[in-house]
């Protein structure tokens, strides 16, 4: 039986793609306007810049929530599909958390007045929290893409490999390169391209799979 509704369920492949990289973009294009540091001249805007970035961090893990919409087979697949969406939200989680220390907190401390050394002191104790919450939550993100890996493989086999690949290099540059242009930017962009790799890679493998009942109804 066909289910009439189901294309309205499902994303196209332009709605997939531009849900899928729309976090990495923005922090992309967010990591041109970064300050390479933060000093009292730069607080004001690195703080702003912090605020604004806090709903944009965890989109990077739509990617794995898209993806991975639709239930695998039973098994190893499925588990997979719970375990990266758990880490998915484990990053989230952490690197708002940084955003909000090392970020708002860190900007905050900078643009007060008083002894620089002493706001120094506490600029220094924000980053070293903040990075020990981002670690958790980069960690989180290569956890979430090698268990989305078997989820997707299982169904698209050997193609979701490149994505695969794409997505664990930018995530373990993202351990230190933040969005900090140019590294950071060049990595918000890779995850782009590997998150596009994978939308590739499902629609390659479902496209004809998809047409066959409607084609079946036509004569």
């Amino acid at each position: 039986m066909i289910d009439a509704n189901r294309g309205l369920r499902r994303p196209g492949l332009a709605l997939t793609l531009v849900l899928v990289t729309l976090g990495p973009v923005l922090l992309a294009l967010a990591g041109l306007l970064h300050p390479t540091g933060l000093s009292a001249a730069t607080a004001h805007r690195w703080m702003w810049l912090h605020i604004v970035l806090l709903p944009i961090f965890p989109l990077l893990a739509l990617g794995f929530v898209v993806l991975l919409r639709e239930r695998p087979r039973a098994g190893v697949p499925r588990v997979a599909r719970m375990i990266a969406w758990i880490c998915a939200a484990v990053y989230a989680v952490g690197y708002t958390g940084l955003d909000a220390v090392a970020g708002i907190g860190a900007g905050t401390v900078a643009g007060q007045p008083g002894d620089p050394t002493e706001l120094r002191r506490l600029v220094v104790a924000l980053y070293e929290a903040g990075d020990r919450l981002g670690a958790v939550g980069v960690y989180a993100f290569l956890a979430a893409t090698l268990a989305a890996s078997v989820a997707l493989g299982s169904r698209h086999g050997l193609r979701v490999l490149p994505g695969t690949v794409v997505l664990l290099v930018a995530g373990w540059s993202f351990i230190d390169s933040h969005i900090f242009s140019p590294r950071g930017v060049q990595t918000m962009l890779a995850m782009a391209v590997g998150f596009a790799l994978w939308t590739w890679a499902a629609a390659r493998r479902n496209g004809p799979a998809a047409t066959k009942p409607a084609d079946a109804t036509d004569g």
